[in-house]
């Protein structure tokens, strides 16, 4: 910017700096303005992320805060309970929604359900209670009836206590088994029937898996790319905190590869290379820790399908960022489906598809024909795509996929 070296009717303007150091200054704000502009956004994403954070921790506390209150009051009333319609059986039930049902036996207000009708004096000593109490945002319930509590001593309170997270902790497994094989509101509903009960069995090997399992349904049924991303991500870390603890689980390296695989589909070539060693790493080490599961060699015929079928592009990649890169042919894709139905026969219409596009890949149609027409036989798995076989008049048979509005063919047998 010019200034003034003389004053008068005749000032004379000298220039402080050149044109080339203006511009280099203007060059300098434009960068310095860029980065306050990231720096800000980056501030923006972080205060999102801790005020996520804090909700959830607010949630873990009110579960917590709820479980302490009701073995309280089972401890309030320490005299023989007489019960006018219900029997001395113990049971643990657990719901994914406020007011779902988990048997026909009986059901109480709030939501959470009994293995018998409650009695008069039950729901007396529950409003006499709960008085005053504020209420709770946690949907799954845990309602705990058991009649050794009424006479215990404070010695065996843990040991009680204990037992009672363990058969609950069976029941909620259950349910969880159950709702990850339904349709997609029953696999919403069994993840947050998980993330409701994490405070509680997050140091069990049983439940951790089961809760990575629950992130990959999350991401198979969401739509949005980015919160595919955060499901798999997330799904990833609480595996990779039950590697600390169980590193000979099987299932844990089962869902951990699964996981990866997910999120490597929204990575760029080099980063979807890398987790491939990754995936065949873990499945590895789930088929050798349990050699017998259908589903390790289903991940590993995929894998080695894929990698028989990579591209030009992605070969030259692995070849320059690897010195061994991964291998893979069609016959050994071919074994392990194989395998997959020598262990359990009709495990799924992915595998006879496979088996079938590998006997196409291999020259070999007689075959591919006989197990298109098995693949076609089996019902679609909530998972897969529907598929089905048509005749083609002279041309053979068709696998199509029904996904979308029209059919798409997958595989011709001539």
């Amino acid at each position: 910017m010019p200034v003034p070296v003389e004053a008068g009717d005749g000032v004379v303007y000298t220039p402080l700096l050149t044109q080339d150091e203006q511009v280099d200054v203007l060059d300098r704000l434009d960068f310095m303005l860029r980065n306050i502009a990231e720096l800000r956004k980056e501030v923006e994403e972080l205060r999102n992320s801790l005020q996520h954070l804090a909700g959830e921790i607010v949630g873990e506390v009110r579960c917590h805060l709820e479980e302490t209150q009701r073995v309280t009051r089972r401890r309030r009333f320490p005299f023989h309970r007489e019960r006018s319609d219900s029997t001395g059986s113990s049971s643990i039930y657990f719901t994914a929604n406020s007011g779902a049902a988990t048997t026909d036996d009986g059901e109480s207000e709030g939501g959470y359900t009994t293995a018998n009708a409650e009695s008069d004096y039950d729901r007396e000593s529950e409003r006499e209670s709960e008085e005053g109490e504020d209420e709770v945002s946690c949907e799954t319930v845990r309602t705990v009836r058991r009649d050794s509590l009424d006479l215990v001593n404070e010695d065996e309170t843990p040991l009680i206590l204990d037992s009672l997270l363990e058969e609950g902790l069976g029941q909620l497994l259950q349910q969880a088994d159950r709702l990850h094989n339904g349709h997609e509101q029953e696999k919403r509903e069994g993840f947050q029937l998980l993330l409701n009960n994490k405070l509680a069995y997050a140091d069990q090997r049983d439940f951790l898996w089961r809760l990575a399992r629950a992130y990959s349904d999350m991401y198979e049924i969401t739509e949005d790319t980015d919160e595919k991303k955060t499901y798999a991500s997330d799904g990833k870390e609480e595996l990779e905190i039950a590697f600390q603890k169980w590193d000979e689980s099987a299932e844990c390296h089962q869902w951990y590869a699964i996981l990866c695989g997910q999120l490597a589909e929204h990575e760029s070539i080099q980063k979807r290379i890398q987790t491939g060693y990754v995936f065949k790493e873990h499945i590895d080490k789930a088929i050798a820790l349990k050699p017998e599961d259908p589903k390790s060699y289903y991940l590993l015929g995929r894998w080695c399908y894929q990698v028989s079928h990579l591209g030009w592009l992605e070969k030259k990649t692995a070849s320059a960022l690897f010195e061994t890169p991964p291998t893979a042919t069609v016959q050994d894709a071919l074994q392990n489906f194989l395998r997959v139905e020598e262990l359990s026969p009709g495990f799924s219409k992915a595998v006879r598809v496979y088996i079938a596009k590998c006997y196409k890949d291999l020259g070999n149609n007689s075959a591919a024909l006989l197990w298109t027409n098995l693949a076609s036989e089996l019902p679609a798995n909530t998972k897969e795509v529907a598929v089905f076989a048509v005749f083609l008049s002279d041309t053979g048979i068709g696998l199509f996929s029904k996904k979308g509005k029209k059919p798409k063919l997958i595989l011709r047998c001539i």
